[in-house]
């Protein structure tokens, strides 16, 4: 734990330098791991991680680019089977998971091409140029001696009282792995999914609170993945300025459950809860959404599409089944995309096949 320091600038003016202390006194936490990272995958994943259980426990935003986490990487080459670590070069202040890939790629090509020629390493800190993708010195980095560490007499032994961790593990939330486990074994969302949203804490709070309304987990997760994240990513919305809760979510997709409105019509009802709120069975009331189950309708309209594509029907009926999706997009348009799927598939084969 510290604090930052000012930052010296030079070159900014003709013979001149300056010191910014924009950041001077804010708490900064360094978190230092073992060199056991065996390529630009692992620190990213590393990195992703980290950042998660971070912004779970409360105590950072996880916002890379404007500061508040950044990653210095240090990094070294050493052919395979060698076990002696060698000569590394630091990489400061990446702050994107896709500037820390790209620049531990670029150190990682440039180490290697200078062993190859029979050159060293010189171990140093380095910037990444995120224009021109590649790491260039930012200044020489010999020694422990180099950063002239002495004691604080201010600061003496910081010894935790007995038990003081076990206190702390009790109270700590559920963090993202094991929220995204849960979601995964008990609720059988898919694993890529159940990881999205478990790494953010305030859409994991609104799919706890969706699932005590609608209990089907993973029919649940392809709308916190698919719409939702859509509609947050685009900024039509925000997590603390929904128009809706768990219990329009629910009754969203019990209307589709039940047949009532089409997958694609619980987008647009969806649509516009994201925009105004709502309660979703009067919204497809209201603009006529609700789903054509009609036989007769739906016959109706099977007939005028077979009548005006007589050739793709002929088609079909010599062999080319991969067709009838054809015919099943034009009674779709025909009905306005209101019947019933599986109804118009059931009726078209009947037809074709007689």
């Amino acid at each position: 734990m510290e604090e930052d320091a000012a930052k010296a600038l030079h070159g900014v003016g003709v013979g001149a330098s300056v010191v910014d202390f924009n950041r001077a006194g804010m708490p900064l936490v360094e978190i230092v791991s073992e060199p056991d990272l065996r390529g630009a995958d692992e620190v990213v994943e590393y990195l992703r991680t980290l950042r998660a259980i971070l912004v779970c426990l409360g105590v950072n935003d996880g916002n890379m680019e404007e500061g508040s986490l950044r990653c210095d990487a240090n990094v070294s080459v050493r052919p395979r089977g060698e076990t002696a670590l060698r000569t590394r070069a630091e990489v400061k202040n990446v702050n994107s998971f896709r500037f820390a890939k790209q620049a531990l790629e670029y150190e990682v090509a440039r180490q290697t091409d200078l062993y190859r020629h029979g050159e060293t390493v010189v171990q140093e800190t380095r910037l990444f140029d995120a224009q021109r993708g590649e790491t260039r010195p930012m200044r020489s980095k010999e020694e422990a001696d180099d950063y002239r560490y002495f004691p604080d007499p201010d600061l003496p032994p910081l010894v935790l009282p007995e038990g003081m961790l076990d206190r702390v593990r009790a109270s700590m939330p559920e963090l993202p792995r094991a929220r995204a486990a849960r979601y995964a074994e008990k609720h059988g969302v898919a694993p890529a999914d159940a990881a999205v949203i478990a790494d953010d804490p305030a859409l994991a709070r609104f799919f706890d609170a969706c699932l005590t309304e609608y209990p089907d987990g993973r029919r649940l997760s392809t709308w916190f993945v698919g719409e939702l994240s859509r509609a947050l990513n685009e900024g039509q919305t925000t997590l603390s300025a929904l128009h809706f809760g768990p219990a329009e979510m629910s009754a969203l997709l019990k209307l589709v459950d039940a047949g009532t409105i089409s997958n694609s019509a619980a987008k647009d009802v969806f649509a516009i809860l994201v925009r105004e709120g709502g309660e979703p069975s009067r919204i497809v009331q209201v603009k006529g959404l609700a789903q054509v189950s009609d036989a007769g309708a739906i016959e109706a309209a099977v007939e005028r599409v077979l009548a005006a594509h007589p050739v793709e029907a002929a088609q079909y009926r010599a062999g080319k089944k991969q067709i009838l999706g054809f015919f099943v997009g034009r009674v779709m348009k025909e009905s306005g995309g209101r019947a019933n799927p599986a109804i118009v598939n059931e009726t078209l084969r009947r037809r074709l096949d007689a």
